[in-house]
């Protein structure tokens, strides 16, 4: 493939994005799927067959479960569907990167992201967990969106069987990085971690949730001893430049934060992830880079430098600068001084509109 591919997958005309009407049976665990069917008076096993059927083969549809009798099938149809998002636009990259747009069933929009890795074997679904996002971040697209409304477990889940349906491909990592601030939607977020795990059947081990340094949130997942990876998007070691960048960071000063990872790293006995956007002059300092290496230096962590990918206004200017990559290689150089593992991001999607709400801000507009 030599140019993005583009794929409008439903009509654009007012109305036609919104989910059918029906209850949706995807991304309900098997407890669920058993009490939505419970007015049909069906045995136990049915409720088994069927979430098999959604989690194991991807069905997108009754009359693909071949093991229930054919009235049973129409039953269901008449009751229930499958997917509980449609799929709005589809964008794919050079690199297979798999960009979704999907709509929900009030009509709003939200986006995941499928990506491959030549150095991995498995495939890693980024996901997202709220409709825009109350944080602000100066450099992130869904910022621009604002905060619309949380996701609710159904939804964040049925991002990875959506996925899953489409491509083909199973999902065998889940980032928490999509739209949205997970521990601002913490109970919806750690019941779709538990139900990723029950029913998807990705362990907790490959599944990593970012934040923006919600401190109440980084201590409410420590409580629930799960063994996942937490990601910090600290982006500044110095207060005063990620108070600009990071609004949130009034709310939750790095005094705070910072022990708060650490208490969580030690709590889960799990690296955590430092995540860093490198924003030409403004957080790419040798000083900046210095401050970072102190700061990291007691932390059970890894370090993930991410080089800012531009998000373009109306007028075709961005705010922000990417570095050079040799100004990349110079902070990656001193950072390491720290003697932590400091890696460069390995971009995917650049060709397309993949960075967090850029696809939603352009198909919005249009």
């Amino acid at each position: 493939m030599t140019k993005p591919e583009l794929k409008s997958a439903q009509k654009t005309k007012a109305g036609s994005l919104r989910a059918g009407s029906l209850p949706a049976l995807s991304g309900l665990d098997l407890k669920e799927i058993q009490e939505k069917l419970k007015p049909l008076n069906l045995p136990a096993f049915r409720a088994r067959q069927i979430h098999s059927w959604i989690y194991h083969k991807y069905v997108s549809g009754f009359d693909e479960m071949t093991d229930l009798p054919a009235s049973l099938r129409d039953q269901l149809k008449e009751s229930f569907q499958i997917p509980l998002l449609n799929l709005a636009h589809l964008q794919v990259s050079s690199d297979g990167t798999r960009k979704y747009l999907f709509s929900l069933a009030d009509g709003q929009l939200v986006e995941s992201v499928l990506m491959s890795f030549h150095d991995r074997k498995n495939l890693s679904a980024c996901l997202s967990s709220q409709v825009g996002c109350a944080v602000g971040c100066t450099f992130c697209a869904t910022g621009y969106l604002g905060f619309k409304r949380n996701l609710t477990k159904q939804e964040i889940v049925d991002q990875v069987m959506s996925i899953q349906r489409e491509s083909g491909l199973r999902v065998g990592n889940i980032v928490y990085m999509g739209q949205g601030e997970p521990l601002l939607n913490v109970d919806e977020v750690v019941a779709s971690i538990r139900a990723v795990i029950g029913s998807v059947g990705i362990g907790a081990r490959h599944i990593t949730v970012s934040t923006s340094g919600i401190i109440p949130g980084i201590e409410r997942l420590a409580k629930e001893h799960l063994p996942l990876t937490l990601a910090l998007s600290l982006h500044a070691p110095d207060p005063q430049t990620r108070e600009k960048i990071v609004p949130i960071t009034r709310k939750y000063p790095l005094e705070e934060l910072i022990p708060a990872l650490k208490d969580y790293a030690e709590t889960s006995g799990r690296r955590v992830t430092i995540e860093y956007v490198l924003l030409a002059g403004v957080t790419d300092s040798a000083q900046q880079a210095k401050g970072l290496a102190d700061m990291v230096r007691d932390i059970h962590c890894n370090v993930n430098l991410i080089p800012f990918n531009p998000i373009y206004d109306e007028n075709g200017k961005s705010l922000y600068k990417r570095p050079t990559r040799a100004a990349q290689e110079q902070f990656k150089k001193i950072v390491e001084r720290s003697g932590r593992t400091v890696t460069i991001r390995l971009e995917r999607g650049t060709d397309i509109d993949a960075a967090c709400g850029q696809l939603h801000n352009k198909f919005q507009e249009k």
